[in-house]
Formats: structure tokens, C-alpha cells, sequence
């Protein structure tokens, strides 16, 4: 079974490590791996931390050169997605394709120019916060040195700012993905209203079934899915239950979210966001590798293979070909 994951940090993992490969590093996701897991599309984020960076952008350009790097070195085995077609093209010659997206909006510096330029470089994807409030939008909570963030209580006051919403407008046009995981609960809503293509919640869970902020609430998943759009479902512990320990039984818990959403509005806004090389690899499916243990289980669990297919990668391609073509 084929399957695209909607976000990773690999290259984070390995931006300061120059002897590191894509193709085989000691990260939960590599191009070994992912041969193995059978991926037919990988979107790998270009995370900034905005308090270890001097300038967000600087760094986001560092970044994008190294996954230019690791892509030429591996051009056998992997090519990047530009539009629609490439992935097509890519798959008749047997290479996995890229996404090149990004996690954390104040690299664009709140400026269209700058996220044209980004288009430019092939980004097609942009997860608009972190955990920092920037010129675009605020996250859900905040990390602030010394104090615990809130996991509990949204926010429900502070969404996208003005040059939030020339943005997401100006993505909408280029036919960038808007990705709303960590947006606040105001900030979803926000995207919802104004924009015209699918978006996307990369790598968020169900509330319902874990109450965490960065999950989605039920009336979120079903705008959502009202919109086109997706939910990847995020394979870290604290997401998928909220006793870590229960939460690292990733299949059990996953499938438990999978399932709370297709009763809800059925399967069509179900896609996977592993957030790999961004957790705890101390869990059930630690890497790629091991994706297909999740559809076996899918199918024990009465998915039927239509549906499992639809969440392994045909539902985000609708959304792909809906912002790319």
C-alpha cells in the first residue's frame, strides 16, 4: 500500500550533520526507510525555532539549500514535486516524491514578495505558526522559558493578523497549501472563512480522543471537511493519548482517532502527518520502516481497503491537485 505523511523533520535532524545522508541516517525517516514503508510521497518541513535563530528566513534558506543538496545527491531514488504532474511523472520512474513545506510562517516575514520567492524555490506547502505568535497568526499556546504551556485551553481571541490574511490570500493564488496545525482555534477558523483551495491540519489528532490543543475539535474536523481539506493524523504519544505511556502504542491509538473521525464525517479528511524526526522515536511505529504494520491493523479494524487507500495517500492528492494543478 502506497502512502504520503504530510509532515517530518528530517531535515532538521540533519541540517548540522554534513557526514549524514538522507538516503540512509539514523533518523526515523530516511530514503532506505521509506522505500521500505512503500512511500509514494514524503512532505518534509523546513522548521525554524524562532528563539534559536537570528533571522527566520536566513535560516529557512539554509535549510531549503540542504534539502536541494539531499535531493540531487539521491536523484535516483527520490525528485521533488513542483506541480500536480510531477508526481505522476515520478511514479512512473519509480522514485518517491518530495514536498518542499514549511513549518513556521515568520519566514516570510509577514511579506507577499517574500512568499512569492519561496513559490520560486518550490515551497507548496506552509504550516503558518509554531508555538510563537508572528506577523501572520498565533499558535494555541505558547512556549515561554521557565513556565508550562497550557495543553488545555485554546485560544479563541487571537487568529490571523492583517498581513495574516494577505498571506493566506496570496497562497491561495500561487496555490501554496495553507496548513493550520498549531494555528490557534481563532486562526483555523479564520482560514476556513477566507480561504478558496482545501487546507490542511498536517499533523493534528482528535481532540475528542485526546484533549490536547493541538488536536482538532469536532466542529473544526467537520468545517474541515466541509472545506476539501485534511487532517494527517500525528503519531506522537502525547497526541494520540494523554498518558504518554498509552500513547506510545501508536497503531492502537491512531486507529482509535481514525475511527472517532469516520464516525463523525467519514474518512474523506483522514490522511497521515507521522511528525517523524519531530518526536519521541521511543514509540510503536518508530520510523517509516514500519508503516505498513498501520494499514495491516487498519484492515483488522474493519477499514475496508477503498478507505485505507483513501487515507494512505488518495485524499491528499485530491488536496494536492486542487492547490498544484
Amino acid at each position: 500500500m502506497n502512502y504520503i505523511d504530510l509532515h517530518c523533520d528530517t531535515i532538521m535532524a540533519i541540517m548540522n550533520h554534513e557526514d549524514q545522508s538522507l538516503k540512509d541516517a539514523p533518523t526515523q525517516i530516511n530514503l532506505d526507510k521509506l522505500k521500505k514503508g512503500q512511500a509514494l510521497l514524503q512532505c518534509f518541513a523546513m522548521f525554524v525555532h524562532l528563539k534559536k535563530v537570528n533571522d527566520p528566513l536566513d535560516y529557512g534558506l539554509e535549510m531549503i539549500d540542504r534539502y536541494y543538496i539531499e535531493i540531487e545527491k539521491n536523484k535516483e531514488l527520490i525528485a521533488p514535486v513542483f506541480e500536480y504532474s510531477d508526481i505522476e511523472k515520478n511514479e512512473k520512474d519509480h522514485k518517491i516524491s518530495s514536498l518542499l513545506t514549511i513549518e513556521e510562517g515568520a519566514i516570510t516575514k509577514g511579506n507577499v514578495s517574500i512568499l512569492r520567492n519561496l513559490y520560486r524555490l518550490g515551497v507548496r506547502m506552509i504550516c503558518l505558526n509554531w508555538n510563537f505568535a508572528n506577523g501572520i497568526g498565533h499558535p494555541n499556546f505558547i512556549l515561554t522559558e521557565g513556565r508550562k504551556p497550557d495543553f488545555y485551553t485554546p485560544n479563541t481571541t487571537d487568529g490571523l493578523t492583517e498581513d495574516g490574511f494577505k498571506i493566506i490570500k496570496e497562497m491561495n493564488r500561487l496555490g501554496i497549501i495553507i496548513d493550520v496545525s498549531h494555528l490557534s482555534d481563532k486562526g483555523f477558523y479564520d482560514c476556513i472563512q477566507t480561504s478558496t483551495r482545501p487546507i490542511v491540519a498536517s499533523h493534528s489528532n482528535a481532540r475528542a480522543i485526546c484533549p490536547n490543543v493541538r488536536n482538532l475539535t469536532d466542529d473544526m474536523i467537520l468545517k474541515l471537511h466541509e472545506n476539501g481539506g485534511v487532517m494527517g493524523i500525528n503519531f506522537c504519544a502525547d497526541f494520540l493519548n494523554e498518558e504518554e505511556a498509552l500513547g506510545k502504542n501508536t497503531i492502537q491509538w491512531a486507529i482509535k482517532h481514525m475511527i472517532h473521525v469516520k464516525n463523525l464525517v467519514g474518512v474523506d479528511v483522514l490522511s497521515i502527518g507521522s511528525d517523524y524526526d519531530g518526536i519521541d522515536p521511543n514509540i510503536e511505529l518508530k520510523d517509516a520502516s514500519l508503516m505498513q504494520n498501520l494499514f495491516t491493523e487498519m484492515r483488522k479494524a474493519n477499514f475496508t481497503e477503498e478507505e485505507i487507500e483513501k487515507i494512505a495517500f488518495k485524499n491528499f492528492l485530491r488536496v494536492l491537485k486542487a492547490n498544484l494543478s
